[in-house]
């Protein structure tokens, strides 16, 4: 058994595709396979379902999975502290991210880029609950999410903001001229929203119950671009985390309005697993976060 043969297992169990694992793994197919072969034979036990194509996991195959996903993670722990050892601190940090927080992300891998400048970044627009399972199942370093709306367990926490809700109008929009708006006089026009499956929308949704109201909905998206070119051009209001905004620059044509009665905002934040000791990459993204500067993330631009 080496390291080569669980990474190809882990990534076959990720992938669910043969030809698509082998790619990502930089092997041919009948190389993966047989490396497989090879575990099995190894361990004495089938790990993999048989077949044409790739059919699931054995019920013996999900606990090595499990076993192994564990293992690489130390594996490369151990490879980053002995990078760290040489001062030379480096490696890919896989990061999910609500769609609301992308706008911001720059200053957290800034902060990151300007101490550790070998670190690098991949970035996943996820929702909360696919950020908890990236990070439960190790398919995830770490995570931007809702800290406080929804139940987290087994993570370290560093908050970097508070989100707040606000209306989007097009410039002609009967709310279009008032300050502040309250939920319930929102839900009286036609809306766009993001969809159901999405921790924003049920924050969304508990905001209209408690105003007593229910929004007439005729857009559901998971985009947020989406939203916002509905509003430009197809002339419906639309609720979106203030920061999202950031990502429009001036919204030339839209106008953006303070919802009121409930008062709305959820602490968002970086979530890494609870796990003891974190590797170096981790730690190293974390401590970033807990020391980070609020301030920048709470500024959005809008006209």
């Amino acid at each position: 058994m080496d390291i080569r043969q669980l990474n190809y297992l882990v990534v076959l169990a990720r992938e669910k595709h043969f030809t698509r694992a082998a790619a990502l793994c930089g092997v041919t197919q009948p190389t993966l396979s047989g490396r497989i072969r090879q575990l099995e034979d190894e361990l004495g036990i089938p790990i993999v379902k048989r077949g044409h194509r790739f059919h699931g996991l054995t019920p013996e195959g999900e606990q090595i999975v499990s076993r192994a996903s564990s293992i690489l993670e130390d594996w490369e722990a151990m490879q980053q502290d002995l990078a760290r050892m040489k001062g030379q601190l480096s490696g890919q940090v896989t990061l999910g991210v609500i769609p609301s927080a992308l706008p911001r992300v720059a200053l957290l891998t800034r902060r990151i880029g300007e101490a550790f400048p070998e670190i690098g970044f991949s970035i996943l627009s996820m929702s909360s609950e696919d950020i908890r399972l990236g990070l439960d199942n190790f398919q995830l370093d770490a995570g931007i999410t809702y800290l406080d709306n929804e139940p987290l367990s087994q993570v370290r926490k560093a908050p970097l903001y508070r989100e707040r809700s606000r209306l989007i109008t097009p410039r002609d929009h009967p709310l279009a001229e008032r300050g502040t708006v309250t939920w319930a006089e929102a839900a009286a026009y036609p809306l766009a929203l993001l969809t159901p499956d999405m921790q924003n929308r049920r924050i969304v949704n508990a905001a209209f119950v408690a105003a007593g109201a229910t929004p007439i909905v005729r857009i559901e998206t998971n985009s947020i671009i989406a939203l916002v070119t509905h509003v430009r051009d197809g002339q419906l209001a639309a609720v979106l985390p203030e920061l999202s905004l950031a990502a429009f620059g001036p919204l030339d044509g839209i106008t953006v309005i303070d919802l009121e009665e409930p008062h709305v905002d959820h602490a968002v934040g970086l979530v890494v697993p609870n796990r003891d000791p974190l590797s170096p990459l981790v730690e190293a993204v974390y401590r970033a976060a807990l020391d980070i500067d609020a301030e920048p993330f709470t500024q959005f631009a809008a006209s």
